[in-house]
């Protein structure tokens, strides 16, 4: 699958709420934030291939546990360094082969939300 291409089974989680430490003042990181994450992946193993074994398919509760995990654990200044790592992260994590991630974040009292959205895929060495 090239990176243009958006075809193929997909599993859309949204609005994942997760807690953490982020921003880029330091008295903005020292209590955790609101974050919302949607996301949509493409597993490695098509529909036809799981024989509805759920070990056979990306378990989305996983991801999303895998998820609060690694946001958890970081204190990123900004949001598109940690929307990349959690990107990148579940690409090893996980057998998808590529992963769209918009985070958003509820800083700016003038706007609903600030968000970014990065999309990464698994190299192919």
């Amino acid at each position: 699958m090239n990176q243009e291409d958006k075809s193929g089974d997909q599993i859309h989680l949204e609005q994942l709420e997760v807690f953490a430490h982020i921003g880029v003042p330091d008295d903005e990181r020292s209590s955790p934030q609101r974050l919302l994450f949607n996301m949509t992946f493409w597993p490695k193993r098509q529909e036809r291939a799981l024989a509805d074994d759920i070990g056979r398919t990306v378990d989305y509760a996983a991801v999303c546990a895998e998820t609060r995990k690694f946001v958890q654990a970081r204190a990123d200044r900004l949001i598109e360094t940690l929307a990349d790592a959690l990107a990148n992260h579940l690409l090893e994590v996980f057998e998808i082969q590529r992963i769209t991630i918009e985070l958003r974040k509820f800083i700016l009292p003038e706007v609903e939300f600030v968000s970014v959205t990065v999309t990464r895929a698994q190299s192919t060495k």
